[in-house]
């Protein structure tokens, strides 16, 4: 099985460099899935991330949680349109819905994009869990700062479809017309797919859970043959995302230890 790199002490650590890094709390809601390629990138611009697992006896992270962005990852068969919802679902709106309302950077991606879309006062429609490779098309110039590229491939692994809210900004749609990028407020972006998907997390979805989705063995060899194409479309993706979220700015667990130190003395 695939490993994700965590730290249970990343907002300690962070706080504690001579140069306070931002931290992101990640929501995992499934063994396979995690940040994938996306976690180089993340740690090459100095920012950690600690992951979050309420589906392996963890808890959600607490209000006070100093997380500079909060980022919520996909589910694999679990879904939030009523057929087999996430466990969870009730605490991780509500949770969202106050990130949101405090100006916390929130990224959705999947069934993390449900959760935004009704923590934002969207909706989420029933569908069967696919596994499918589409083509998505920018629809705004300025999209991520403008480094959304005009084209790029989405990988899906999704049971139902978030339905952003009426005020919700589509940055792009897929081949189908439906969104496939969009953005809620001023810092909080939902997209159908994660962006950082390797091959080894879609084989452990299906190795995690019975239920698969129709045609896996084809689709796999899609997305091998698609990989290096996914690797290349990222770097865009995440410069944009990192601007657009602020990761690179007034971390958030520095100033709680501040705030602690100046308690002591």
């Amino acid at each position: 099985m695939a490993e994700c790199k965590s730290s249970d002490d990343a907002f300690v650590l962070a706080a504690n460099e001579a140069d306070p890094m931002n931290v992101v709390a990640v929501i995992q809601h499934t063994a396979g899935e995690y940040l994938g390629l996306m976690e180089d990138h993340l740690e090459g611009r100095r920012i950690r991330f600690q992951y979050f697992r309420p589906f392996a006896a963890g808890k959600l992270p607490e209000p006070d949680t100093p997380a500079d962005a909060l980022i919520l990852l996909g589910g694999g068969p679990w879904g939030a349109a009523g057929s087999r919802d996430l466990p969870t679902l009730e605490q991780e709106v509500e949770m969202t819905r106050q990130r949101l309302a405090e100006g916390t950077p929130v990224v959705g991606l999947g069934l993390g994009a449900q959760i935004l879309s009704l923590a934002a006062g969207g909706r989420v429609e029933p569908r069967d869990l696919t596994l499918e490779m589409l083509t998505a098309r920018r629809l705004r110039d300025d999209a991520l700062n403008a480094y959304l590229p005009e084209t790029f491939n989405q990988v899906v692994y999704m049971r139902d479809w978030p339905v952003p809210p009426a005020h919700a900004v589509v940055l792009a749609e897929d081949n189908h017309g439906r969104p496939g990028v969009w953005q809620v407020g001023e810092n909080a972006y939902g997209f159908s797919g994660n962006p950082g998907i390797k091959l080894g997390m879609v084989e452990d979805l299906i190795m995690e859970f019975e239920e698969v989705p129709v045609d896996t063995a084809g689709q796999l060899e899609r997305l091998r043959a698609l990989q290096p194409v996914l690797e290349d479309e990222l770097v865009p993706i995440m410069t944009g995302l990192v601007q657009c979220t602020s990761l690179m700015s007034s971390p958030k667990a520095a100033d709680r230890t501040r705030e602690l130190d100046e308690s002591l003395i």
